[in-house]
Parts: C-alpha cells; structure tokens; sequence
C-alpha cells in the first residue's frame, strides 16, 4: 500500500525527502485552471490539485494512491488501459478528446465528456505523467445548440428568420472564446464578443478584413494550409497556434476550425472557435522550470557531495607528501599547486551545495540593517571609486533567522556581478524594509505565502539584462561574461540560499536600465518578542475616480485593473504608452483624475508619456509603477513630478497611495 503524506503519496521504499524532490509540488498545481492528475508508469495516481475534487467529487485521500481507472465509465476501462500502455511505451505531449470517446465518472457515478492533455515528465529516472482533465460538457452542449438553431434556421420561413439568428447571436456572444466565421479567401464575416475581448479589435474593425491579420509574420502558410482542409470539407480539432493581438501582444490560442455549408450542402466557409491559452502556458512553463532547476540541484549536490570526498583524498595526500618532502625542493613546488588546486575544487563545490541547499547552515537572530551596515565597509574597495554606494533602511523593523555568513554571501555575489555590469561606474544601492503580503498576493506570485517578510533590495544602474538572459540567470553554470571571467555559479548560490533560508528572490531588469535583485526572507520579529508590527493600514475608501492604467505585462495590467475595479474606481487601460496617448487625444473631453503607469516600456517610455500627457492635462496626478526601487529611480528627474509605488506591491499599498495622490 503507498503511505499517504501531507503534500501527496509515498510509494514504497520512497522517503519524505524522495517526495519533496522528485514529486511536483501540490502549491505549482494550484496555479493550473485545469483538474491536474499526476500517475506513475503503472497508472498509480501520485497527487491531484484541488480542481480534481471539485470536479470528480472525490476527496485528495481517496484518490491517491489508487489506480487512475478509478475516474473512468467501467465500460471504457479496457480502451483506457489500453491508451495508457500505448503511451508510456511512447510518451510525448499530446491532446486526447476529438478522436476518442472521453469521459469522466464522478464518486455519484454520473459521467461526463472530458477533453485531456497528456504531458509526459521525467522524475528520479521514471515517467510521471501530468493529465490536465477539462470538462467539456458545455462546450458540447453549446456546439449542439449552434448546430441545432443553424438546422432550424435552414427549415423555418424568411419571416422567422430573424428571431433565430437572434437567438444564434445570442449564444455566440455569450461565449467567452473567440467565434469567428470566414469565407473560403479568409474575409472575415462574424465576429462575437469573445473575439473582441481576446484580440482587441471590435467587430467594425475586423469585419470585412482577412484573417491572417492575427496571424504572425513568421507563420505565412498557415491560413492558406487549414483553408484547404476545410474546402475539402476537414475539421480541426484543438489546434494550438500563435494569434496577434490589436496592441501586437503575442497570445497562445486553441482553436477549432469547422466547414461552414450554405442550404444545399456546399461548403462557402469556415467557423472558428478559439480559446485563449496563454496563461495555461505560463503555469505549465513555470512547472517545467521549478522542476528543472530540483533536478539541476539534486544533480548538482549529488555531485557536490562526491567530489568533495575525492578532493578530500587528495588534499590530504597532498599534505602528506608536503610532510615528507624537502620545503622549498621543485617537487615542494608541485605538491603546493595540487593543495591550492583542492582548495578552489572546494570553494566550487561549496556553491553547488548551496545551490541545491545542502550546504550546513547556522541560522541565528539578526537584524538586517546591522548586517548591512557591517557588510557595507568591505564594499568600497570592491565596487571601486566611481560606484557610488548607497544603503538606505526603510524600516527599524528588520529581523531575520539566517547564516550571517550566506547573507554575506549573497550581497558579496550581487556586488560582484553590479560591478561588472557598470564598467563606467554607476549607483550600487542597498535597502530594506518590512513588508506584508496577503493571500490575494501570495495566490498571485507562487509559491510565496502570505505574512511578513523583511526585503533586501540590492540593485545597480549598469547595462541590465534582456528576458532571455533573465529565464536562466540562476542556472548552474550560466554565465554572460567572457571565458575565464566566470563559473556561473555566483547566482545558482543566491538563488540556493535564499531557498534554504524559506525566502524567495525576484529579479527585474530591461537592458539599458540597470537591474534590482529583492530578496524576501520570513520576519523573525516575533521570536524576539517585541512590540508587535503595526498592521498595514487600511486600504483607500471607495470614490468616483477614473484612473488611466498603461502597463505592458498583460497579467499583471489585469492584477491591477481587478484591484481597482474592486474599490470602486473607473479604470481606462493601454498596453503601451502610444495607445494610451492616442486614446486620450481621441477622448479629451473624458476627465481623467490620475495616470497609473509602468516606468519601462517599449517605444515610450512611462515619464515620457507623463509629460506629453501633462500637456494636455495640467491637473493630472501621476503614479509610477517600477520593479527598480526607490532610491533607484529618483535618480531620474523626470520622475520627480509623480510618486513611484514599487512592484511587487500588495493590494493594501496600491490603494493607499491612491488614496494619499488623490486627497
């Protein structure tokens, strides 16, 4: 019998330590819409997120541990079983639902159609596989419909015609996925609501336009391809491909083409229902990663921990030799360099164990603004003279339980590659503060959970960094400097100790505007058992005030926009500052109390669009938003206009200086 633990299933022979390494973390599963169900080679169920109890009405305890059979009709079973051994002698990601019958059973033993999407993933020399189960009823029951009213419509009266293509438009644009209708040429000839909300444009924009408007420049054939499959009268079933949005953002889609016939059974077009995906991409790109960077640091640490054995061996014959040899002889001279060669062995391996957070820790109460202070003399020589060096406390309150040691180690490592980064010199800021996240932030940046976290933000105004260079800079090995300048380990051992510590960094940065590493390690005020920690202020009181939002993550524009819209605030939103601008001059009559932008953007920038706003509007009240910190940005005097709210930032601090900008 597998043994049931906290976060999943134990199978035999397995210790706690095998399941945290090897099994996907429950809390990165959390983050995927779809009921996720991991199963073993044998079809044993290993962990399940909580959309699976939702969905199938079983309990966590239930189900792990039993064979995945369990959520499928006994009538399908056999097909199943069979399905599941055609897979695993031939795993690789694919999407099941529209050439098989799928369904799921629920513990009442009603059943269900389910579409399923298989990713294969490799742990501890074994095939997991990821199933994330969709239910499907509604979309079936909703393609039934359509092709109910579009048969009825064929039958009724010219007189009738118009309340069923009502009825039809009224289902249509209640969808929240994109339904396109095209001729054979690719003109576009309907376009619901959902196609609005996901692309942009509105349907006078787009009707009449072709539909490789949306389709990227690096993919020219692939209209002209599914418009062949469908004259011959071919579906497309989930097909996943790339879609341009009006404000040229890149989303990942789903889409379902279909033949659309006229009275006599011709085919003059094609249907589209297309779904956006690309928020399920990123939670499946961020499992991908968390489980790289465990393998890497399993990887690394095994290796770590082996090699140090045969350094040990050397070392100490080297010594032994040392001993019986005449000081100062040309063989002294040898056995010297094979000492100094172990001990730089040593110091690599030491990296690789604080990466994979095996290295031995001595954790004690400190206060991070005494660190810094300490650690702060032994910078000035490093940094050289034309840094400038900044250390700027927020906050009195600022008590961790950490090594001494590796938080001196971080901020070494960060300095190093700040100074690298400024060859012409620049700023090296150091600051602290305390700050509190709640469950609707921690939810929204996994896997940090809600309380009180005291921040080291370290940063620098060098060259910065672009976003594929960002995607592995805590990698083991990776490195931007030249040959015999780096071992690329100096962030992995950042990035490994602050794991270790039960913290978390963040990095931000966009090439030619420096770069902020924050660190977050739990607050230790409470075994100090000091004055309690102020709460955070209440949030702003609701008022009637429109507010111009221009951010160009799209995530994290929506974050924002929820934020507001819950309080209250009318909110006017633009990916980018031209769109914002274009808007404003189009609706100048509109009033606009206060412009909440991001401070980096493409083509123009956040001061940039302020001024030129300005212009227009003298009264406007101005919040900038920036990953960079404070003590940072106020370098720029073109931010001196507004008040600069640092990212991440809570829900509680956003609505505060809200309330605070506008009176």
């Amino acid at each position: 019998m597998a043994r049931q633990s906290a976060r999943g299933v134990i199978t035999p022979g397995a210790s706690a330590k095998t399941l945290s390494d090897a099994l996907l973390s429950s809390d990165l599963l959390e983050a995927v819409p779809d009921a996720i169900v991991a199963v073993d080679g044998d079809g044993i169920i290993l962990q399940i997120n909580s959309q699976v109890q939702e969905l199938f009405g079983y309990e966590r305890d239930e189900l792990i541990g039993t064979k995945v059979e369990m959520l499928v009709p006994e009538r399908l079973r056999t097909e199943h079983r069979a399905h599941r051994a055609k897979f695993a002698a031939h795993p690789k990601t694919r999407r099941m639902g529209a050439e098989l019958e799928l369904y799921g059973r629920r513990r009442d033993g009603s059943q269900f159609p389910v579409e399923i999407s298989l990713s294969p993933v490799a742990v501890d020399g074994r095939i997991v596989v990821l199933s994330a189960i969709r239910d499907v009823s509604e979309r079936q029951r909703m393609e039934r419909e359509l092709r109910r009213v579009s048969e009825e419509m064929h039958r009724q009266t010219v007189e009738q015609l118009g309340e069923y293509r009502s009825r039809l438009a009224s289902i249509i644009d209640s969808s929240e996925d994109a339904i396109i209708a095209k001729t054979l040429d690719g003109t576009i000839t309907a376009w619901n609501k959902g196609a609005e909300h996901i692309y942009g444009y509105t349907a006078e924009e787009m009707i009449g336009k072709n539909i490789s408007t949306l389709v990227p420049a690096d993919r020219p054939n692939e209209i002209p391809e599914i418009m062949r499959k469908i004259v011959h009268g071919e579906s497309i079933e989930h097909y996943e491909s790339v879609r341009v949005t009006k404000d040229r953002r890149q989303l990942n889609i789903s889409i379902t083409v279909s033949p659309l016939r006229d009275a006599t059974g011709e085919i003059v077009g094609a249907s589209a229902i297309a779904r956006d995906i690309t928020a399920q991409r990123k939670a499946e790109e961020q499992l991908r990663q968390s489980q790289k960077m465990e393998a890497v640091g399993r990887l690394a640490g095994g290796v770590a921990h082996d090699f140090n054995n045969v350094l040990g061996i050397i070392n100490a014959c080297a010594e032994f030799l040392r001993d019986r040899i005449e000081t100062g002889s040309e063989p002294a001279v040898y056995v010297e360099n094979i000492r100094k060669a172990t001990e730089r062995g040593a110091a690599l391996t030491r990296q690789l164990l604080a990466f994979s957070r095996k290295q031995v820790v001595k954790p004690v109460l400190l206060d991070m603004n005494d660190r810094l202070k300490e650690i702060s003399r032994l910078l000035r020589p490093l940094m050289g003279d034309d840094v400038e060096i900044v250390v700027r406390p927020r906050s009195e309150s600022t008590i961790v339980e950490a090594d001494p040691g590796q938080l001196d180690q971080i901020i070494m490592n960060l300095a190093v590659n700040a100074r690298d980064a400024m060859p012409k010199g620049g700023r090296f800021i150091l600051e602290t503060d305390l700050v509190e996240f709640d469950q609707h932030f921690a939810d929204q940046h996994q896997p940090l959970k809600p309380g009180k976290y005291v921040m080291l933000a370290v940063s620098d105004s060098g060259v910065g960094m672009d976003k594929a260079t960002l995607s592995r800079i805590f990698e083991p090995f990776f490195t931007t400097k030249e040959q015999g300048k780096g071992t690329g380990l100096g962030l992995a051992t950042v990035y490994g100790i602050a794991q270790q510590a039960g913290g978390h960094i963040w990095v931000y940065s966009e090439p030619g505007q420096g770069t902020t590493f924050k660190l977050y390690l739990p607050s230790a005020e409470d075994k100090l058992k000091a004055t309690p920690i102020a709460q955070a202020a209440e949030a702003a009181p609701k008022r009637l005030a429109t507010i111009l939002l221009v951010e160009d993550d799209e995530i994290m524009r929506s974050l924002t926009r929820q934020m507001l819209k819950e309080q209250g605030y009318t909110v006017v939103e633009a990916s980018h500052g031209k769109a914002a601008l274009e808007w404003m001059q189009a609706n100048h009559a509109q009033p606009i109390d206060l412009l909440l932008t991001d401070v980096v953007m493409p083509a123009m920038s956040g001061p940039e669009l302020a001024e030129r706003l300005s212009a227009l509007h003298p009264k406007l009240k101005i919040i900038y938003m920036s990953g960079y910190t404070g003590e940072l940005m106020e370098a720029s005097e073109r931010l001196k206009r507004g008040i600069l709210i640092e990212k991440p930032f809570t829900r509680t601090a956003l609505l505060n200086t809200l309330h605070k900008t506008l009176g």
